[in-house]
């Protein structure tokens, strides 16, 4: 199950779970009260049955002097205790107390709690089976829509290869007759885009380990930036960098670097600039663009703030970054600039 399916199934399972629960809790309280009026209704009535027979072994039997004020035939409380007062026949200054033993209250009370208890969690476990086959049923739609998406795009990468197999043969075929040429370097650079998008698209759609390799930081944000300071020639790159040597999957980091100069380029005001820098462990990497008004959304998936992009070359950063252990961070201000921090340690 992929990490958006899982996340699906879990909030669908939670929603599903915890609605039902509150309301099948709701019910077993009311059930609860009126059990508890039930038994009350029993005592009672055993109470005036004792008040005929005498025979009362759990109940504890006194005399009350009358009053106005005191109310007979009816079960009263106090203290946590039961009781009725009743009228002695032969007698007009006393009534008759039948008390019910506390003990005997709290006994009755813990029991009738422990079924209930039983009952509660019984429901819960048959709860939470319903609730995953719920949420296994409603993500049965997302899960087809996802896979119809990735053979969509699987199906646009491999039909991509053949123009772009062309476009480059027949660009280097030009170079090789006419030499350089500012509108040939325009088409690869145009090709080197192309295979950038398509390099997002596999890395999207991969969910494989990563595996780590050791290598120059130096050397490769130094061989991306020359990569890509050819395809945006307006745009000047300063490098700042101490090398060290650091041990991440070199391909994924190659891929948030790339996105990462390349959206500083792309959005950058025209003759801007990029500042990459290296110092304390943090890569930091600042253009003089347009900034961005919502730095918490960009990492969503189609999230975007103009019409260039597709908004997931920054949520595939984010991916990577949390694949490869890497801390991301970015601050913008509008028609100032961006400034992205990759903490390395």
């Amino acid at each position: 199950m992929k990490k958006t399916e899982l996340e699906s199934f879990i909030k669908g399972f939670l929603l599903f779970f915890i609605s039902l629960s509150i309301l099948v809790g709701v019910l077993f309280y009311f059930l609860y009260q009126k059990e508890i009026l039930s038994k009350e209704n029993d005592f009672f009535t055993q109470m005036r049955i004792c008040s005929l027979t005498l025979k009362c072994d759990k109940f504890d039997i006194n005399f009350e002097q009358k009053n106005k004020n005191l109310t007979t035939y009816k079960l009263l409380k106090e203290d946590k205790s039961l009781y009725a007062l009743f009228n002695i026949e032969s007698s007009n200054d006393f009534l008759l107390k039948i008390s019910l033993k506390k003990s005997y209250i709290k006994n009755t009370i813990q029991k009738i709690k422990r079924k209930f208890f039983i009952y509660y969690f019984v429901v819960l476990i048959v709860l939470i089976f319903l609730s995953a086959l719920f949420s296994l049923y409603t993500l049965h739609p997302l899960r087809e829509a996802l896979l119809l998406t990735e053979e969509f795009i699987k199906d646009i990468l491999h039909d991509f290869n053949t123009p772009i197999s062309s476009l480059k043969l027949n660009s280097y075929l030009l170079k090789k007759e006419f030499g350089n040429n500012t509108k040939i370097s325009r088409i690869e650079n145009s090709v080197s885009t192309i295979l950038a998008l398509q390099n997002n698209l596999i890395t999207y759609l991969q969910n494989q380990p990563l595996q780590k390799e050791k290598f120059s930081l130096k050397e490769v944000v130094k061989n991306r930036v020359d990569f890509i300071s050819k395809i945006y020639t307006d745009i000047l790159f300063e490098f700042k960098i101490e090398d060290r040597i650091v041990m991440y999957n070199k391909e994924a980091f190659i891929r948030i670097i790339d996105n990462l100069l390349s959206n500083s380029a792309k959005y950058n005001k025209k003759n801007g600039k990029v500042y990459i820098n290296f110092k304390d462990n943090i890569l930091s990497i600042k253009d003089t663009g347009i900034g961005i008004k919502n730095t918490d959304k960009v990492f969503k998936r189609f999230y975007k703030e103009n019409e260039r992009g597709i908004g997931i070359g920054l949520h595939i950063v984010k991916k990577l970054c949390d694949e490869l252990g890497i801390k991301i961070d970015i601050k913008s201000k509008i028609d100032t600039g961006t400034t992205v921090f990759l903490n390395l340690q």
